[in-house]
């Protein structure tokens, strides 16, 4: 078992999260806010802490979509 240098730097024990894979989720979450009825325009210019914070909550997410279209 191996437990020199190496083996505790940060990077090798926790992996650095990548840019490519952080833009890939964020395009998935506002995928899914689309689905669940937002406005595309709007959620494009969302910033990803707002598109995460709707995230949490679907069912308003639907019902002020329901609300707007009316």
């Amino acid at each position: 078992m191996g437990s020199g240098r190496t083996l505790n730097k940060k990077p090798r024990t926790r992996p650095k999260k990548s840019e490519g894979a952080r833009r890939r989720r964020q395009k998935v979450q506002k995928s899914r806010l689309v689905k669940l009825g937002a406005d595309a325009d709007k959620v494009a210019v969302m910033q990803p802490k707002e598109v995460r914070t709707l995230l949490k909550r679907p069912a308003k997410v639907k019902q002020a979509a329901a609300a707007a279209a009316n």
